[in-house]
């Protein structure tokens, strides 16, 4: 099975930039047809959060307009510039989210895949930072405890874990140890993966692998400092993949771009060439 990873695709309205720089909507344009183009086509595309900038039911059309060409199943989490019913709304055709108005939009996906997917919804409406309250992490440990033996990937929008770039951990995640603390306790999650860093970042959490995913538009800048600036840099574009192969997941994170290659290791003789 081969998932791919978008996030923090941050769309606006049609016309519209982000920070009045960033080409939000044409660096996702190009970030599809890098999927398209890939040798070996995603079984699923999940979505892990910061979808469009500011909320609006409008965004969310412009977004689904952009992801139209995909074929495969797309599944999305919020993160902190999503409205829950706005997103509720533009993704409701999914048939995974809870429908209920003004729920938390979780979900624990049990269809015939070779992993289990659970959302988790760390959003609290108009903050930067996130939260897994306490009624959050009872419904996770809960739903975790199901399915004990069946290889769990948990996707969420803030990394559960201190990343070392200031103003980004200053809008990081609330609950992180009680989250931590039931990681540890459900040894058949395999995965975390998170957003938010607009950038590939690891950590160990509970005795498992978590990653933040860079954009396929603008990156957060690279510093790793207490009072580091709030700031975000050009660098090259980038979505992950991740292969569940023999029971094991293995991660790749995939540039978006044109860039001169791939050129050959070994000439017509099969010697490296020189």
């Amino acid at each position: 099975m081969l998932i791919a990873q978008i996030t923090d695709t941050h769309i606006k309205l049609p016309g519209k930039l982000a920070y009045q720089k960033v080409d939000t909507a044409t660096m996702l344009a190009r970030c599809v047809r890098e999927i398209q183009a890939l040798k070996q086509q995603p079984d699923l595309i999940l979505l892990t959060g910061d979808l469009v900038d500011l909320g609006r039911p409008e965004e969310y059309d412009h977004l689904k307009s952009i992801l139209s060409p995909l074929q495969q199943r797309i599944i999305a989490i919020p993160g902190n510039h999503d409205e829950r019913d706005a997103m509720r709304d533009a993704f409701a055709h999914g048939g995974y989210l809870p429908a209920e108005r003004g729920s938390f939009l979780q979900f624990a996906i049990d269809d015939d895949y070779p992993l289990r997917i659970i959302g988790l919804d760390t959003l609290i409406p108009g903050q930067g930072g996130g939260e897994l309250c306490g009624d959050r992490l009872r419904w996770l440990d809960a739903t975790l405890a199901q399915r004990p033996e069946t290889p769990t990937l948990v996707m969420m929008h803030h990394p559960p874990f201190t990343t070392g770039i200031g103003h980004m951990d200053k809008i990081g995640l609330k609950g992180a140890a009680g989250f931590e603390d039931i990681v540890a306790g459900h040894p058949q999650i395999r995965l975390i993966l998170c957003g938010h860093l607009h950038r590939t970042i690891r950590a160990d959490i509970g005795g498992r692998t978590a990653l933040t995913c860079p954009s396929p538009a603008h990156q957060v800048a690279l510093d790793i400092d207490a009072d580091a600036p709030s700031r975000f840099t050009m660098e090259p574009p980038g979505f992950m993949l991740h292969w569940w192969n023999d029971g094991r997941l293995v991660s790749h994170t995939a540039c978006i771009g044109d860039y001169d290659g791939p050129h050959p290791f070994h000439g017509p003789d099969g010697k490296l060439i020189d």
